[in-house]
């Protein structure tokens, strides 16, 4: 009976996928493998994958790599695609390595005809970009994790050759600022191998956190990978042996390399909280908990420091297999070492005239350690620094002149530059996007990038071994929003990477990629999709009001005018609006695939200007009361009885920026401000709130306030405003506001830049 019923069952899911209607969706009309191909021709008509389709393999090694693509193909399509050794007449996909053929060891070529598909490779690396490639001439339901029945599976007539252009084609992730669980860092390992990516550079220690076990140092992960946040919650995580494993070997499956990086001599605050014998002052110490460089760094003048290191780097090595161990080697402060007699002692002994040769000699020690153990160093460019052995490799990212030097010296070296290859930069309008760390790089500049620089010609050239896209997560608080960080703009390095520079066209990437962004969904990758950009969330007008909406690239962004949330299908963007009445605009962004951005809400009100109030004030500057404690909102302030009054003539900034990180304490600031004419004002604060007339105008509360996000405008006629600031000095997210301090900007509505708010301005 029940054999009965399970027949049934599949007759019927048969028949429907039978009769599902099947329409060619917009975003896969065309060929969008991507990275581009070396050659692409393209013939007439199709090949159609269906249930009789089989691999044709010659050898396990073979068959071991179609496995996993044959089991990507029958989670979307349904179809059990046997792996046979012998070629039959047709309807066939034969994988095949020639050796002959093809010089570059990941090089491809791919044959698709109407009755059978040939991939060739000089070696498995080439089979396994061949079959990756086939993948992307399917739809990208193809990349379904569920059953797909509305789609043709037909693969056009082509005749492709391919090779990369660079060897090292890599994504680097620090999991130390924020965890990463051991799934979403497989979701990377999958794009990275969809994206013929083959090195993920994996930072796992920091001050602010140490990530990996170490059996013989076990109070590394017990302490060294716990901080107590500026909120004051714990916040903590690491990596088993076991799960380090399980990642290596699955990035192995997928042709990556996974390079781990133990930071050293600096940025080693985890490790020193565990171990304080190790520093030069003995601690204690906590693990740090803000942003920024540490000063207390590993002593160069104790043997037991190199022999705990070299005890690391014993139980690192057995776990990873790749060719080169990162040892980080940058921003290293060397003030501990000034003063510390026992480093001083090494430098008289070893005969360095300052620190900078002590960290060179630091350096060069634990290279040694690596060369027993078969491993090539490679470190950030500070490494440079005292002269390097000739195995060592460098990563240039302080712009492009340590790679130029190191290339020139006969060293290999891998591009990462801050302008094109940060990806915890901004991506759009700081106003609209998430908090970050600053900079900005669009997908369009990231896709710009060329590796090589001019300065290197014919044999220093050929030590540039590509670049890799560096993803530091101070600011990336989820898995989601590193994910919203790296995607897409990863996908266009991993271009820059394997795509011949003649061969590239940003146009024709755009194109590409709203396929791409399908083929993501598929995988549930948070990707960015550029916001609507313009206005702040509040515009304020007295006659009438132009807004104008751009993206920082081309997408279609549609819009209501009625409060009602915008869908797909809604009214298309196309013109400035020009409003005279009160409007509530909601717009977004949207992809050919029907995806949008987030809803950005932005009210448009008319108003009259706000009078000025008479009043006479006898002093510059505003009144402060304030009180020490931790304040992370606003409502917290409830709670104080106990306020210090003051009068004085100090003023924002700078009355608070050397306040300590370590003595939190909350400020509130009244009186006057004085506007020089009539006009619509937009501010901009960090504060945590900002009152202008009696009325709330900004606010920050509880928000990392690095960035101003919250500008608003107002209608103000010339003269004295009463204001109010209420400014926590706290730590949130990292973010310490003690660094900046408090502060007030302001533009008249039609100029470009924003002035601070003077000390001549306030008064009470």
């Amino acid at each position: 009976m029940n054999l009965k019923i399970g027949s049934i069952a599949i007759l019927l899911m048969v028949l429907l996928a039978c009769n599902a209607e099947k329409v060619e969706k917009p975003y896969n009309k065309g060929i969008s493998v991507t990275p581009r191909p070396t050659s692409i021709v393209k013939g007439e008509g199709v090949f159609t994958l269906n249930r009789k389709t089989v691999f044709v393999a010659e050898s396990e090694q073979i068959s071991e790599v179609i496995t996993l693509f044959a089991k990507k193909l029958k989670t979307s399509t349904g179809y059990e695609m046997d792996v046979v050794n012998t070629n039959p007449r047709d309807n066939f996909i034969n994988v095949v390595i020639e050796t002959q053929q093809l010089a570059n060891d990941e090089a491809y070529k791919l044959k698709v005809t109407s009755k059978n598909i040939e991939i060739t490779g000089s070696t498995i690396k080439g089979i396994f970009y061949g079959l990756q490639t086939l993948l992307q001439l399917l739809p990208a339901e193809v990349e379904s994790s569920t059953l797909v029945t509305d789609v043709d599976w037909n693969i056009p007539i082509v005749d492709i050759q391919d090779e990369p252009r660079f060897k090292y084609r890599g994504l680097h992730l620090d999991v130390c600022r924020h965890y990463v669980p051991v799934e979403d860092i497989k979701k990377h390992l999958d794009m990275m191998a969809m994206f013929k990516m083959n090195k993920f550079h994996w930072h796992l220690t920091e001050d602010q956190g140490w990530r990996i076990e170490i059996e013989k140092y076990p109070l590394l992960t017990q302490i060294g990978s716990k901080r107590i946040e500026g909120e004051g919650n714990e916040y903590g995580g690491f990596y088993t042996q076991q799960e380090v494993k399980e990642i290596v070997a699955y990035a192995s499956d997928r042709m990556i390399d996974v390079i781990p990086e133990i930071e050293l001599p600096g940025h080693a605050l985890a490790a020193l909280t565990a171990y304080p014998e190790y520093s030069c002052t003995g601690g204690p110490f906590k693990v740090r908990n803000i942003w920024g460089v540490e000063p207390d760094v590993y002593c160069a003048g104790k043997e037991e420091t190199f022999e705990f290191l070299e005890d690391i780097i014993d139980e690192v090595v057995a776990l990873f297999p790749s060719e080169y161990f990162h040892i980080g080697g940058d921003e290293c402060p060397k003030t501990r070492w000034e003063s510390c007699m026992l480093c001083q002692r090494r430098m008289k002994e070893e005969g360095l005239k300052d620190e900078h040769e002590l960290q060179s000699y630091f350096v060069q020690r634990i290279e040694k350690v690596l060369l027993a153990h078969g491993k090539k160093m490679i470190g950030w460019d500070e490494i440079l620094e005292g002269g390097l052995a000739e195995s060592a490799a460098v990563m240039s990212w302080r712009g492009e002149d340590g790679g130029i030097e190191a290339a020139t010296h006969g060293h290999d070296v891998v591009m990462t530059p801050g302008n094109w290859c940060y990806l915890d930069h901004f991506q759009g309008d700081s106003r609209v996007e998430p908090v970050a760390i600053g900079g900005y790089t669009t997908l369009e500049e990231s896709y710009s990038y060329e590796p090589v620089p001019e300065q290197l010609k014919a044999e220093m050239a050929k030590h540039v071994l590509g670049t890799q896209g560096n993803v530091w997560t101070e600011y990336m608080y989820t898995p989601e929003l590193i994910e919203y960080r790296v995607y897409p703009r990863i996908i266009a390095l991993a271009e820059v990477n394997w795509t011949s520079k003649e061969n590239k066209n940003f146009t024709d990437f755009a194109r590409r990629m709203d396929n791409q962004y399908v083929r993501m969904d598929m995988h549930d990758i948070n990707y960015h999709i550029p916001l609507p950009e313009g206005p702040c969330n509040k515009v304020v007008f007295t006659n009438s009001a132009k807004v104008e909406f751009t993206t920082t690239r081309p997408v279609k962004m549609v819009y209501t005018l009625d409060g009602s949330e915008p869908t797909a299908e809604s009214a298309v963007y196309e013109q400035p609006f020009n409003l005279s009445e009160n409007t509530e605009i909601k717009i977004a962004s949207v992809l050919s695939s029907g995806k949008m951005s987030k809803v950005r809400t932005i009210v448009v009100e008319k108003q009259p200007f706000k009078p000025a109030v008479d009043v006479g004030t006898k002093r510059k500057g505003l009144k402060e009361k304030y009180t020490k404690g931790d304040f992370i909102y606003v409502a917290d302030l409830e709670k104080v009885k106990d306020w210090t009054e003051t009068a004085s003539d100090v003023n924002l900034p700078p009355a608070y920026t050397n306040a300590q990180i370590d003595e939190p304490s909350a400020h509130i600031l009244s009186g006057y401000i004085e506007m020089p004419e009539d006009g619509i004002y937009e501010f901009s604060t960090n504060v945590d709130q900002f009152f202008l007339g009696g009325q709330l105008l900004i606010n920050n509360d509880g928000e990392v306030k690095r960035f101003s996000r919250n500008n608003t405008t107002v209608a103000l006629k010339k003269g004295k405003h009463e204001v109010k600031l209420i400014y926590l000095n706290n730590i949130i997210g990292g973010w310490p506001q003690a660094w900046n301090g408090p502060r007030i900007d302001f533009r008249l509505q039609g100029t470009d830049e924003f002035t601070k708010v003077s000390q001549e301005m306030y008064s009470f």
